[in-house]
């Protein structure tokens, strides 16, 4: 099995979050949760609005929203994100572990339904996006969130360091839905044929703030990505060492990274 196929295989199995789920929610759920409170803004809520967050991950939008007095349902195939989730203990959001591509939620039953760079892992991710349209209320609000396509934080550092370094080695691809929907025009579409209308797409960056000193335990920092993983021992320290130059003497490294945030309507 190739570095691609066994890097897909890896993010569609369950088991794979749930081992991954409590680092998740250290590394990656303070930088996700930017690109959620930007999505949320685009979107009017009320403690009488009823939110679903599918593939929640640890959260981010589930919780963030809760803010809002709203009453959240939040999904996953993984139960150890959904633990993640259940931890925080909030009274106004449930958390199921459900599978994406064919929730067990009636019709037209949210006022508005988000994915925060969830569904566009799934395998059919297009049967993801129709799902969320079916438990959208008409007339209610439909937001998704996407990658660039070389993807963003670590993951988009590693693979730029590995272009530079190693320009004949085969990279991680991304998922299918991130290249599908990397075009804006493109994105509308497929929420268009999804059952959504009048999409519209929005560019958002923030940059993730690599702490040098992180760099001392780099199979924790990197180790999630096959693009990692996949290398020597001789190759993660030429990787390791290109990023600290690339740090100079500043403790902390940003990475620009980019998403599409697209809101539709039922």
């Amino acid at each position: 099995m190739n570095i691609e196929a066994r890097a897909m295989h890896e993010f569609e199995n369950p088991d794979h979050w749930d081992v991954a789920a409590k680092h998740y929610q250290k590394t990656a759920h303070p930088f996700t949760a930017h690109f959620a409170e930007a999505a949320l803004a685009r979107v009017p809520l009320t403690p009488h609005s009823r939110v679903l967050d599918v593939a929640t991950g640890t959260g981010a939008l589930a919780l963030a929203a809760a803010r809002t007095g709203a009453q959240v349902l939040a999904t996953d195939f993984s139960a150890g994100m959904v633990a993640c989730v259940k931890s925080a203990g909030l009274a106004n959001v449930q958390a199921q572990v459900m599978d994406g591509q064919a929730l067990d939620l009636p019709d037209a039953s949210f006022d508005a339904t988000f994915s925060i760079f969830g569904v566009i892992m799934f395998p059919d991710w297009r049967k993801g996006l129709a799902e969320m349209n079916r438990v959208t209320a008409i007339g209610g609000h439909g937001v998704v969130a996407t990658w660039q396509e070389r993807g963003a934080a670590t993951f988009l550092l590693l693979g730029n360091v590995r272009r530079k370094l190693f320009p004949d080695r085969q990279g991680m691809a991304m998922p299918e839905a991130v290249k599908a929907l990397s075009d804006p025009l493109d994105f509308a579409r497929e929420l268009i044929a999804a059952g959504f209308r009048e999409p519209v797409i929005e560019s958002v960056t923030h940059a993730y703030q690599l702490e040098v000193t992180s760099l001392d335990n780099p199979d924790t920092l990197f180790g999630m990505s096959p693009d990692w993983t996949s290398l020597t021992d001789t190759e993660k320290a030429a990787v390791v060492a290109e990023v600290r130059a690339m740090a100079g003497d500043d403790p902390v490294l940003p990475i620009p990274s980019t998403a599409l945030i697209a809101v539709a309507r039922r």
